[in-house]
């Protein structure tokens, strides 16, 4: 799956950039797609740089976790439901417990922490692969998961609004947590499917349930804060959890006479070792995206997409949010640039805008996360997992455009 959808990038943007050439006269489409060769390969060393540095770090304090029990822990406490979800994991093992840090991080927005966490979980699950250039079932339902952005506090997205004007910078919040619920079932129903997961199992209903209700609560209680008690406490729960996660990983191992330094190099010498082996699969998914952005494919198929909704004699105005649907599989940096174009051009508060944002707050960059998960266990035979992720992206992008059209139709 990954072969041929590495090489569709190329073979599509070459049709779209001989039609420029032939059809409109641009030659200086091939120009712009060397360059952006170039300019993606620059890109992955520069993100490179800042996973060594979080890898290091977080992998550090995660060794410490683990040999002071954390890790097992949690493992532990949720072997039944890992063991109706992911039958081929034994119980108790560490990998069970990477996964729910990992997730929570997710959930509370901490990317720095929660790439690190995912990556270890996915190093885990590998060794139980008895074929390592294929992705076992287990690690295609943790990837799915992670490519389907369940963010409980998008504040990113506030921001952006708030640096572009918006009057009230939350106004997407509702919007964002219900479409990118959508996303999430969405995944894990696919995978469901085809890996004949029992959802409906008393015992993952037990766990799920409660959970669930949880979020729903939280939601409930977050609509009603203001943009800036949001704001502060979004800063506050972030930065109180990654401390708190370090000073427990840290404090327990102490207590259980681990040797905290010494574990944390080992774990860190680890950290940089993962890093190290992701440049080629961040370079060669990069390069590809980069070329496809660059020979006007993008603007082919938005215009395609235009003509059918026309045609069809729909409301077409969420066409103009596609550009930060289109391109967020492949690149976050692209998709939040074309979401503040839209809010400049179309206004902060125009529909566009509002369903761009939402978009951008319930889709993930998937393809970044197939090349650096699968990548640093060295996958190269994807199977189901790239079709589920899209349809979890493609749940996240129908559901934000339907919720924007009942919240501001």
């Amino acid at each position: 799956m990954l072969n041929a959808l590495w090489l569709g990038f190329f073979v599509i943007a070459a049709v779209a950039a001989t039609a420029q050439w032939l059809l409109g006269g641009q030659a200086q489409v091939f120009a712009n797609m060397v360059q952006a060769l170039f300019a993606m390969a620059k890109l992955s060393v520069e993100v490179m740089v800042l996973l060594f540095g979080t890898l290091t770090l977080w992998l550090g304090f995660l060794r410490i976790a683990e040999q002071a029990g954390v890790v097992q822990w949690l493992a532990k406490v949720l072997g039944p439901l890992f063991g109706k979800l992911m039958p081929e994991v034994p119980r108790g093992h560490p990998a069970l417990g990477l996964i729910t840090l990992n997730f929570a991080a997710n959930g509370l927005g901490l990317d720095n922490a929660a790439t690190p966490m995912g990556l270890k979980a996915m190093q885990e699950l590998q060794t139980l692969n008895p074929r390592p250039d294929t992705a076992t079932n287990a690690q295609i339902l943790f990837l799915v998961l992670n490519a389907s952005s369940l963010t409980l506090l998008p504040v990113t997205i506030f921001m952006y609004r708030m640096q572009q004007g918006a009057p009230d910078p939350t106004l997407v919040f509702l919007p964002i947590l219900l479409a990118t619920s959508c996303s999430t079932l969405a995944g894990l129903l696919a995978v469901a499917l085809v890996q004949r997961l029992p959802l409906f199992s008393p015992v993952v209903l037990a766990y799920l349930l409660p959970v669930a209700l949880g979020l729903a609560g939280f939601m409930a209680l977050l609509s009603t804060l203001s943009a800036a008690a949001l704001a502060s406490l979004s800063a506050l729960l972030g930065n109180l959890t990654l401390f708190a996660l370090v000073l427990l990983f840290v404090c327990l191992g102490a207590w259980k006479k681990v040797a905290v330094y010494d574990s944390f190099i080992a774990g860190a010498k680890e950290g940089f070792d993962v890093a190290k082996g992701l440049l080629p699969y961040l370079v060669a998914m990069l390069c590809a995206v980069g070329v496809f952005r660059a020979s006007g494919a993008l603007g082919y198929a938005l215009d395609g997409i235009r003509w059918c909704v026309d045609v069809l004699g729909m409301d077409t105005r969420f066409v103009d949010a596609l550009p930060t649907a289109l391109v967020k599989p492949f690149s976050g940096s692209a998709a939040r640039a074309m979401l503040i174009e839209t809010m400049q051009t179309q206004g902060v508060d125009s529909f566009a805008a509002l369903a761009a944002a939402t978009i951008q707050g319930s889709t993930e960059t998937t393809f970044y996360v197939l090349a650096v998960y699968f990548g640093a266990v060295g996958i190269q035979r994807a199977r189901h997992a790239v079709p589920c992720a899209l349809i979890a992206e493609l749940a996240g992008v129908v559901a934000a455009i339907v919720v924007c059209y009942r919240f501001f139709g």
